[in-house]
């Protein structure tokens, strides 16, 4: 893409545009608000493929942080309109369902108060700041939990059949 060749968006957007759409769906509800922010994540890949750097992430990786940033970015830009958890945590269609189970199993098996965090981080789009608040806890210990969340995720993503 780097290059100018179509051809490699079109082959990035065939391999990974179902799992956007699932991961949006999962974090906005609302099929145009998806089709918009995926829209622009595959435009932003296009723009800015020059910064892509294998040596850090794969493209997959590379393509659903940008997505990821802007659903954020979307759940930012909206009024305020709380949702119960059962209204957001319901399971979506992904790209790859072995996908799709395994990261649920993972987040499941975090342990409880784990678990909040990163529901509330990744999928609510929630601040460490705005989680303090939220959880009374200090914005230090938010930062622990999820990393600590994070590196469990990490290992068990690694070695799925000890889930």
């Amino acid at each position: 893409m780097s290059t100018g060749q179509e051809e490699a968006l079109a082959e990035l957007h065939r391999r990974y545009a179902r799992l956007l759409y699932a991961l949006g769906r999962r974090m906005l509800h609302q099929t145009e608000d998806v089709e918009s922010c995926v829209q622009d994540a595959f435009l932003n890949a296009w723009r800015h493929s020059g910064r892509f750097d294998p040596r850090r992430a794969s493209a997959k990786t590379w393509l659903v942080s940008i997505a990821h940033h802007r659903f954020l970015q979307e759940l930012r830009d909206r009024p305020e309109t709380p949702l119960e958890i059962e209204d957001w945590d319901a399971p979506t269609a992904s790209a790859d369902p072995t996908d799709r189970i395994l990261a649920q199993q993972v987040v499941q098996s975090l342990e409880p108060h784990h678990r909040e965090l990163v529901e509330l981080a990744y999928y609510r789009g929630y601040t460490h700041s705005e989680l303090a608040i939220l959880t009374g806890l200090p914005v230090g210990t938010v930062k622990s939990r999820l990393r600590a969340a994070l590196d469990r995720m990490r290992e068990r993503m690694a070695k799925p059949q000890r889930l």
